[in-house]
């Protein structure tokens, strides 16, 4: 059976995250796999790199699937995302890969976005994809915090208690903010780079840098949280809407 990697955009506001729901509930994953279903009998099960969480998006999100068919990949992804309308999610690359390619495990490096917008007024073009704050932050501060968490590391603090995950140490290889001042406010991005990620590892760090930002915690303190290995001494969790998985590398890429 021919095997075929998808390179997939979605929003995430209108699903209850990329995994498939028992109950029933919207999901981008069930989305793509009614579309491939329409293609080829189903039912179909593919694999994503990873399970971003409800109204998460996703820009750069790698799954791969079985067929039956030989498919040309190009004619793939258009009959894909003619079957995907109008929901939100879109197929935007397709390479057949060989049978040993595997979305999640043969992963090498996952990237993340964060992006807050810090002004007075609602954001309205950006609604639904950033995390609205109302005053600046420091970013150099913020800076100085993440730098703590740069390496290797046990992150039992910026985990969920719900995280599947056999141990929370990680390799966090990036963690840079930046600052874009707009004509009425400032959006500040977190990029994040790892080979993997715990459950809400991610939306933990940011949520804590904003403690950092607006001046509650002291920098050092993130390292304290960190070395603490305790969920309490975590910050806030930031929400969801921020967040987008930007990109999944391969040491081979299959879409090139």
């Amino acid at each position: 059976m021919p095997r075929f990697a998808l390179k997939i955009e979605y929003d995430g506001a209108p699903f209850n995250g990329w995994q498939r729901q028992a109950q029933g509930q919207p999901s981008v994953q069930a989305a793509v796999e009614a579309a491939l279903a329409k293609l080829e009998p189903g039912p179909h099960t593919i694999a994503a790199a990873g399970r971003t969480d409800t109204g998460v998006h996703g820009r750069g999100q790698v799954a791969h699937v079985d067929l039956t068919k030989h498919w040309d990949p190009f004619r793939l992804s258009q009959a894909l995302n003619q079957h995907l309308r109008p929901l939100p999610v879109a197929v935007l690359a397709c390479a057949e890969v060989p049978e040993d390619f595997h979305a999640r495990f043969s992963a090498v490096e996952r990237r993340y976005l964060y992006r807050i917008l810090c002004r007075r007024a609602p954001p309205i073009l950006e609604r639904g994809q950033v995390w609205h704050l109302l005053t600046p932050l420091d970013l150099g501060a913020m800076q100085q915090g993440a730098n703590h968490l740069v390496g290797h590391h046990d992150f039992t603090t910026f985990r969920s208690a719900l995280c599947q995950a056999s141990s929370p140490i990680k390799t966090l290889d990036e963690v840079t903010i930046t600052a874009q001042t707009l004509p009425n406010g400032t959006e500040y991005r977190f990029a994040l780079r790892a080979r993997s990620f715990l459950h809400n590892q991610v939306r933990s760090i940011v949520g804590t840098l904003v403690r950092v930002g607006n001046g509650a915690w002291a920098p050092a303190r993130v390292g304290q949280a960190l070395d603490a290995r305790d969920r309490a001494a975590c910050g806030s969790v930031a929400p969801p809407q921020g967040l987008c998985l930007t990109q999944v590398r391969y040491l081979v890429d299959p879409f090139a």
